[in-house]
């Protein structure tokens, strides 16, 4: 088994990547619409459902699925020889922390994304503008924690 990760890791390095970017560029694009959503728009009116079916694509048709292939070729890149990850090493920790703030992260906007559909979202522009770094900040320890090994 060890060998056919090996062989196949460019392949698995390579998925793993693109997924990070699509998943990325999600996480980055649904807090900015958040925040024209807030700003131009009001529940019921004519551009609410234009919003929030472009919110719902992203999630669904972009969002979700990056998130789940990063996670799965993720745990198979730890398991891959040549990544030099393993559990006794700290920035396979570190990374891991930071994922799972992405994660809860991704799920905090689909929990927003819900209270727009129902008419109940509470937070403001601002509020939504502030959100949009912390993919940033997560990205820039996951960055650090893979290539400094830190």
């Amino acid at each position: 088994m060890i060998d056919l990760l090996a062989l196949l890791y460019p392949w698995t390095k390579s998925l793993h990547i693109l997924a990070v970017i699509a998943w990325m560029a999600g996480l980055f694009y649904m807090p900015r619409l958040f925040v024209y959503h807030t700003e131009r728009s009001t529940p019921g009116d004519t551009i609410d459902p234009v919003f929030q079916t472009m919110e719902e694509k992203l999630l669904r048709l972009i969002m979700n699925p990056s998130m789940i292939v990063t996670w799965v070729f993720g745990i198979v890149l730890l398991f891959t020889p040549q990544t030099g990850a393993g559990w006794d090493v700290l920035w396979v920790w570190t990374k891991l922390a930071a994922v799972g703030a992405m994660t809860w992260f991704h799920m905090w906007l689909a929990a927003q994304r819900k209270d727009f559909v129902a008419g109940a979202n509470t937070l403001t522009g601002r509020q939504h503008r502030m959100m949009n770094e912390v993919p940033t900040v997560l990205l820039v320890i996951i960055v650090l924690s893979v290539v400094v090994k830190w």
